[in-house]
């Protein structure tokens, strides 16, 4: 897809635009109910479709679903990632007002970072066409790894602090309460960080991590800058409101990790293929049509599947539950 630098300039700044409403709707700190979010997650899934519609028409049907098939991607990633975000809560015992805004300026600074990200694997790209291989053997890694931790079932899972953000807040230091919406206050004398900035970091650093696995995958979808960028761009910023709707409902997506470890390891395979294609060996290529399909399919299959299994552990808790019940009696 051939894009202007005036293209790029105006989808930047349109971006820049929707975070700015979105941060005038966040401003003030308060619990968000179900209808706000499920409002909100509605509006940007339908920026994100007139979005790649858009695409479609004035681009081409290939670039169009080389968006969609990134955007659903990214966007089922990015579910995954919510669960860390639910531990980071936990974690620094968040108030539940102040979630909106932790999570508002975290998908900020992943989608900065991330931005940094995808140009540097473009220039990778565009230099070295044997990189393809590296990211299909990691995402291949990356499938297997998933299984591995989807295996292991931990329940008792924490989320620990990095060695960069400890080192951080050593260095600044970090205030005993959360103070609003302050990020420094002066405390004995000397200005530190409160527990808002930490968590906020503690977000925006851990998405870096999932970018690792998710860049490499969109990468594997399509190789044009842009797309990458937009569809990332659409999948965090409405991850926000998706972490209030969904909430309750992440702990039911028992089968998720086996689902995106399924994808994953599909595009580590079409990532090989296309790389051994560019080096002049003839192997068929996955066409975007398939890879969509594929997708699309996993995740519908994974949530069924996801939904079944909880409701049978929740009718074996009841049934476990009710003779204890009887006895007490």
């Amino acid at each position: 897809m051939d894009v202007s630098i005036t293209l790029w300039v105006l989808t930047v700044l349109g971006l820049c635009a929707l975070i700015a409403v979105d941060f005038f709707i966040g401003r003030k700190p308060h619990d968000v109910s179900i209808k706000e979010a499920g409002i909100w997650t509605v509006v940007w899934i339908v920026l994100a479709a007139l979005f790649g519609v858009g695409i479609t028409i004035w681009g081409s049907g290939q670039a169009g679903g080389e968006f969609f098939a990134g955007f659903i991607t990214e966007k089922s990633l990015s579910v995954d990632n919510l669960f860390v975000f639910i531990l980071i809560m936990a974690k620094f015992s968040v108030p539940s007002h102040l979630q909106q805004r932790v999570l508002l300026f975290g998908v900020l600074i992943a989608l900065v970072l991330r931005a940094i990200f995808i140009a540097a694997g473009a220039a990778i790209i565009a230099s070295f066409s044997w990189v393809f291989y590296l990211f299909g053997a990691f995402l291949i890694y990356t499938a297997w790894k998933l299984i591995k931790e989807a295996m292991a079932d931990e329940e008792d899972e924490e989320f620990e602090e990095n060695r960069l953000l400890k080192s951080i807040e050593k260095k600044f230091g970090v205030a005993d309460r959360y103070h609003g919406t302050k990020l420094f206050i002066q405390q004995h004398g000397k200005k530190v960080m409160t527990p808002l900035l930490v968590v906020m970091l503690a977000i925006g650093m851990t998405d870096v991590l999932f970018a690792m696995d998710s860049i490499p995958a969109i990468f594997g979808l399509t190789q044009d800058p842009y797309i990458v960028f937009t569809a990332n761009a659409f999948a965090l910023m409405g991850l926000r409101q998706l972490y209030f709707l969904i909430g309750g409902l992440l702990r039911k997506l028992v089968h998720l990790s086996y689902g995106l470890s399924v994808i994953l390891g599909f595009i580590g395979i079409k990532l090989v293929l296309h790389a051994l294609h560019e080096s002049g060996v003839h192997v068929p290529e996955i066409s975007i049509p398939v890879s969509l399909a594929v997708i699309c399919g996993v995740l519908v299959i994974t949530t069924i599947t996801s939904l079944i299994a909880s409701k049978k552990q929740a009718e074996r808790e009841a049934a476990e539950e009710t003779p204890k019940d009887s006895v007490e009696a």
